[in-house]
């Protein structure tokens, strides 16, 4: 068993990254140390190196969770994807610095575009996410949001973030007060709604995501003020323990 120090320096990874992993879901060590302090096995290791590979193709934290706790989620199919896209990935960027090297030695009379073309790799990511990610709210989502535009999109995004500020306003009140409960509903709703069916159980992961020190609540703050996004985790897990 290793600490988490020492996986931060066998890895790479800070410290606050791996405890971030640990509150939002993503990678739980096996164990915990009499101190309290995290301790990693062989299999949280190999999990990591998953993530990571993950992460290196730019996949988001929430997609690469809702990947690998997917019942039919293949650790060796996963890697041969990933290799794909890593060999994909490399071969764009030796045709970048290729056209670089044009460039250069042209004067920069070289109008050659091709090498920024990037739809094949984009093409192959997206079919690999598909085949990740076949649990059935991945399914309704694509059918959700099949034919929407960009613009489509930001504006539901908008129209969540909005709902999330909204929790801001009622921080004086008990998180189990009836209109902090009603903004709770509401919530739900609307991803059920635009998104996936929002279970009380896929609520709860979202609270705890919410509110585990990261991007989303780096977003919701900024869009509520501080402490909203932690005040929305509480009220949704008051919701979800009824």
């Amino acid at each position: 068993m290793m600490t988490v120090h020492e996986v931060s320096r066998l890895t790479g990874v800070s410290i606050r990254a791996l405890q971030y992993y640990d509150r939002i879901g993503l990678l739980h060590p096996a164990g915990h140390s009499g101190s309290g302090y995290r301790l990693y096995d062989t299999k949280d290791l190999e999990k990591l190196q998953q993530i990571l590979l993950f992460r290196e193709l730019e996949f988001p934290l929430s997609d690469i969770r809702r990947i690998m706790d997917s019942p039919d989620f293949d650790r060796n199919r996963a890697l041969e994807q990933q290799i794909q896209l890593l060999t994909m990935k490399k071969e764009h960027i030796e045709n970048l610095i290729g056209l670089a090297e044009d460039i250069r030695s042209t004067g920069g009379n070289k109008m050659d575009f091709k090498a920024f073309d990037t739809e094949k790799m984009e093409e192959y990511a997206r079919q690999a996410r598909e085949t990740w990610g076949k649990t059935k709210e991945y399914a309704e989502f694509e059918a959700k949001n099949a034919g929407r535009t960009p613009a489509d999109q930001k504006a539901l995004g908008d129209g969540l973030m909005a709902i999330l500020a909204e929790f801001c306003r009622m921080q004086g009140k008990d998180a189990s007060d009836p209109d902090v409960q009603s903004q709770v509903v509401k919530l739900q709703s609307y991803i059920t709604e635009h998104y996936y069916t929002c279970t009380d159980e896929i609520l709860a992961g979202l609270g705890k995501m919410y509110a585990a020190g990261g991007e989303f609540t780096e977003n919701i703050d900024a869009a509520g003020g501080p402490g909203t996004a932690e005040f929305a985790a509480e009220a949704i897990m008051a919701h979800c323990r009824k």
